[in-house]
């Protein structure tokens, strides 16, 4: 009966659902590059953490305006042709990495045409993620947001273990991996997925319900000071995403700083595979244990599970001690990456997917961004140890917000009533 109802929870969603989820699955086995990034620019480019952090501030700046030239262009051209046109040029980036990693003068490129891939990808997760909000109502959406992401986890799972275990003698085979998974994602995007930008009609419809999500008119700043929690719930939200960034920042650091350059990178990636596992295994039963407390909430929860996850790495110095770290901090990664894109789908006004996608991942994107800059000078003067301590007081503060902002939204609705 149990299993009966696992499936359940994910039956009868819209079909073109089911075609993004193999098309992760597939992109994330590939995914070989970037959750190593920070061991390619240290450990095979020679660069030290602080240089190293500053190629990963400069990527992930550049991924402002191609997120917001992506969404806009969601809203105004479709979503499945900005999908596939950069989605495409994101995967072509890593294909002259692979057979110019052998040169010296390797790392004078490679960061940049890693930069570039980065600024790509940005450019199609707007439109993603407007299509699967296209899809979905609010009475589906956590089940699908919540198969895909554990869809996802299903292919880094596989490719983690793989690139842990390529990463000290077959780096040419990492990027050709990766970009081959891309094309082939892509080619599932264009042969069985159909187009998903609302019509004008579909648009007048939505326009006179009292839904959070009917059609305004307008540029994307005025709509969305319009909505001022979903503005609190991002900068909120950028506070998640710096503690977060420490799985591909400070937790590589810290294995290779525990166990050598030469185990570190593959106990590194059986931590991810563990990580992914855990996904794979636990999202259905958390999703069927959250989905009756508003995603809000559950978001709050999740900044607990990483204050306890991350904040417990002071300690750890063996591999048992960083895999139930890691099972900690998934718990909260689960939760809060079933939740997130629901909160703000449930906010977003039909018109404005595209663009507010686009915004509200660059606002909450910040955090992530800064992280290895911030970081890196912090490990270079203080030593990764410390770290952990920093975190747990960061990931603790921005559950209680979240809560408090739970709280306010319930206060605003009762004064309405």
């Amino acid at each position: 009966m149990k299993i009966k109802n696992y499936a359940a929870t994910y039956t009868g969603l819209p079909g073109s659902i089911y075609i993004l989820l193999f098309a992760r699955i597939v992109t994330s086995i590939g995914n070989f590059v970037f959750p190593f990034m920070t061991l390619l620019l240290t450990s095979k480019g020679g660069m030290g953490e602080e240089e190293a952090g500053v190629y990963l501030l400069f990527g992930a700046l550049l991924q402002i305006p191609g997120s917001l030239l992506g969404g806009k262009l969601a809203d105004v051209c479709g979503r499945k042709k900005i999908m596939t046109l950069f989605m495409g040029l994101a995967g072509l980036c890593f294909i002259p990495c692979a057979f110019i990693i052998d040169s010296p003068d390797a790392f004078t490129y490679i960061p940049w045409l890693l930069i570039a891939s980065s600024f790509f990808n940005s450019a199609s997760h707007p439109a993603s993620t407007a299509m699967v909000n296209d899809l979905t109502r609010p009475f589906n959406r956590q089940a699908a947001f919540s198969l895909l992401y554990m869809g996802m986890n299903f292919g880094i799972a596989i490719g983690s273990i793989v690139a842990g275990f390529l990463f000290n003698n077959y780096v040419k085979l990492l990027f050709l991996g990766d970009a081959l998974t891309t094309f082939l994602s892509i080619m599932l995007l264009i042969f069985f997925v159909h187009e998903t930008r609302p019509s004008k009609d579909e648009m007048d419809y939505v326009i006179d319900t009292d839904s959070d999500e009917k059609a305004v008119e307008g540029g994307i700043i005025k709509a969305l000071l319009k909505r001022p929690v979903l503005l609190v719930f991002a900068l909120i939200d950028t506070v998640y995403t710096f503690v977060y960034a420490q799985t591909n920042f400070s937790i590589p650091l810290k294995a290779n700083a525990v166990f050598g350059q030469e185990l570190g990178p593959k106990y590194y990636g059986t931590l991810n595979m563990i990580n992914c596992l855990q996904v794979i295994f636990l999202t259905t039963i958390l999703t069927m244990a959250t989905k009756k407390i508003k995603a809000v909430y559950n978001v709050a929860i999740a900044g607990l599970f990483y204050a306890i996850g991350f904040g417990m790495l002071v300690f750890v110095n063996g591999f048992f001690g960083f895999a139930l770290s890691t099972v900690i901090w998934t718990t909260g990664e689960i939760i809060s990456a079933t939740n997130v894109g629901v909160y703000i789908a449930n906010h977003t006004p039909v018109s404005h997917r595209g663009r507010f996608n686009s915004l509200i991942n660059i606002i909450s994107g910040i955090g992530s961004a800064i992280s290895p800059y911030v970081m890196g000078g912090f490990i270079v003067s203080y030593g990764v140890n410390r770290v952990w301590p920093l975190v747990f007081v960061l990931a603790l503060g921005a559950s209680c917000l979240m809560l408090m902002l739970g709280k306010a939204e319930k206060a605003k609705v009762s004064d309405k009533a």
